[in-house]
């Protein structure tokens, strides 16, 4: 029952969050003057071309950008009738990119596929390749190891995104034969799913999931090992090993839970930063993934293509929020749904 009840508090506190966010968003997507129709009319005006404005005018008319800026907000989020009625996000019109010419669905559709696959990815490297070297390292203070570890971990931090990107793919084309850029071989782009398209996937995908999580990995080994040896002092530590618990149970039961919570709490930050911290390396690689579009979108001000990718980031961050929540509860006994 306090389940039941935490979901419901949490669930409603995740709408009012996002609805903040989204007010945010479109008040600054707008603070720019202009906005990208008025670009063009204006630079359609300077060339004399009278056609190209009407039906620019026509655009601005059409989706509302005359209107003002709160009508737009809340006609963008469907709370509000616009010029095609009540249609916004809550009733899953996305809006139109007047940059691409097409409904931001139609931009972003596969995008968002590749990029949550891109994250989940990432995040299950850094774990996998952290945690082990991590528990190696605290395990043996001040050994070879640990000094190989320390020193990989500041490799990993000082070393740039785009020139680790470029070094892989050189050697991966030339040793393995994977083609340069995108997320498959250019035979496997518009076939239908099969083995040989996910493994051509998946082949692909070692490249932006070294380099994207290279920097989280170091981060993390430094953190964890910190974390496991401040643990592996403490005095129930201690006494577990005094009343002869074998030295792997009393590591994994007890200070290797206590020290994966940091971790745990930060997952809904982490999903939200791959996000944003990618957007140079899939430029460098040609990802198809938000990223570079947002960038696109940003620079355009194309609003509600913008509006959106920042939503769906926000949308990210909150969920990956309650996801850390309820793994820190199964993962640590103190922490509990409910009052007493």
């Amino acid at each position: 029952m306090a389940m039941v009840l935490y979901l419901l508090r949490r669930s409603m506190t995740m709408a009012l969050t996002l609805l903040a966010i989204s007010a945010l968003v479109f008040i600054v997507i707008k603070l720019p003057p202009g906005d990208y129709l008025t670009n063009q009319i204006d630079e359609l005006r300077s060339q004399g071309d009278a056609s190209a404005v009407a039906k620019a005018e026509f655009l601005r008319q059409q989706y509302g950008l005359d209107r003002p800026v709160w009508e737009q907000y809340l006609a963008w989020v469907g709370v509000w009738p616009g010029p095609n009625g009540m249609s916004g996000l809550l009733q899953g019109d996305w809006g139109w990119s007047f940059e691409f010419q097409r409904p931001v669905n139609e931009v972003v559709g596969s995008a968002l596929g590749l990029t949550i696959l891109v994250n989940i990815a990432t995040v299950i490297f850094i774990h996998f390749v952290a945690i082990p070297i991590a528990i190696y390292s605290a395990t043996r203070q001040y050994s070879f190891g640990d000094y190989a570890a320390t020193l990989v971990g500041y490799i990993g931090l000082a070393t740039p995104n785009f020139l680790l990107a470029l070094i892989l793919l050189f050697y991966l084309n030339r040793w393995f034969g994977v083609s340069i850029g995108g997320m498959m071989d250019p035979q496997y782009a518009n076939a239908p799913m099969s083995m040989a398209k996910a493994q051509s996937i998946a082949a692909h995908l070692v490249v932006p999931v070294i380099v994207i999580g290279l920097s989280g990995t170091a981060a993390m080994i430094r953190r964890m090992r910190a974390n496991l040896l401040d643990e592996l002092q403490k005095q129930y530590t201690v006494t577990a090993r005094a009343k002869g618990m074998k030295p792997l149970p009393a590591l994994l039961k007890y200070p290797f839970r206590m020290a994966l919570n940091p971790f745990v709490a930060d997952i809904g930050n982490l999903l939200p930063h791959l996000v944003s911290g990618s957007v140079l390396v899939s430029l460098v690689l040609s990802l198809p993934t938000v990223g570079p579009v947002l960038l696109q979108a940003l620079k355009q001000q194309d609003q509600y293509l913008a509006g959106f990718i920042l939503m769906f980031v926000a949308v990210l961050t909150v969920f990956g929020m309650l996801v850390s929540d309820l793994l820190l509860a199964v993962l640590d006994p103190r922490i509990r749904f409910g009052k007493r």
